[in-house]
């Protein structure tokens, strides 16, 4: 199979059974599977559960569109979409770049290829991270109130080890430095999490680095919010404050 350019059109031909060349198709799905998929022990099964349909139908045609999708509808409502993957060969690629089963608390570094890795974070963060974006509204100086457009891109794990691998690739390919925060546990039968969090700016770089393409695999939602904030804030100009009325005595 043909290697994807970056700057070309993404190709309609799918990853064929047994030849796993890298692709952007190819690094997003491995981004997917290692965040919220699942190796199962018996050496062929692959499973991506998730409630995002539109992720879920986008992980079928990286693949092949022949992989079935499964609905469960829960107690509560609730409804999840589930594709298995059967097939011997992907399940040894995967072990051989570093994946394997009951992965969450111990995947280390993955053999991904530099030139893929904007496919791979890109499909961490649509499987198990966020592009969080909210105004602030309550910041106050010196009697003056003004409002700031928030932005931030996070990836949560468990394992401390994955987690501080991406973000020295990340900053090894672009320059962008993030922070790690270790998060208490909910109670004494959990294990901390780590979530690793992008400042306003360094958001911005990433959004365009991962989002190189106006044709790239993702979860169209995220990418809308992300692409539509970054614009705001790119545009955005100093703003002229407003003063609070109890506080005009200060200035």
């Amino acid at each position: 199979m043909r290697s994807l350019s970056h700057d070309s059109v993404m190709p309609q031909k799918k990853i064929p059974a047994g030849n796993y060349e890298w692709t952007p198709q190819l690094a997003y799905v491995v981004g997917l599977l290692t965040t919220d998929g699942n190796l199962s022990g018996n050496g062929k099964t692959v499973t991506m559960r998730s409630a995002e349909l539109e992720m879920m139908r986008t992980f079928q045609k990286c693949l092949d569109d022949h992989h079935k999708l499964g609905v469960e509808i829960k107690p509560n409502g609730n409804v999840s979409y589930r594709v298995q993957v059967s097939d011997v060969a992907f399940y040894r690629w995967l072990l051989t770049i570093g994946l394997f089963p009951a992965k969450s608390y111990t995947i280390g570094p993955l053999a991904i290829p530099d030139e893929y890795f904007q496919d791979f974070f890109r499909g961490c963060i649509d499987g198990d991270g966020s592009i969080r974006v909210y105004t602030d509204n309550y910041n106050k100086y010196r009697g003056r109130q003004y409002t700031n457009q928030r932005l931030h891109v996070q990836l949560v794990s468990a394992s401390p080890q994955f987690i501080g691998w991406i973000e020295n690739s990340v900053a090894g390919l672009t320059g962008v430095k993030g922070a790690i925060i270790k998060m208490k546990p909910r109670n004494e039968r959990c294990v901390p999490q780590y979530l690793l969090k992008y400042a306003k700016f360094a958001s911005l770089q990433l959004i365009d680095w991962i989002y190189y393409s106006s044709d790239v695999p993702c979860l169209q939602r995220k990418r809308i919010v992300a692409e539509k904030t970054a614009a705001i804030i790119k545009n955005e100009r100093r703003k002229t404050y407003n003063l609070i009325e109890s506080n005009k005595h200060l200035l």
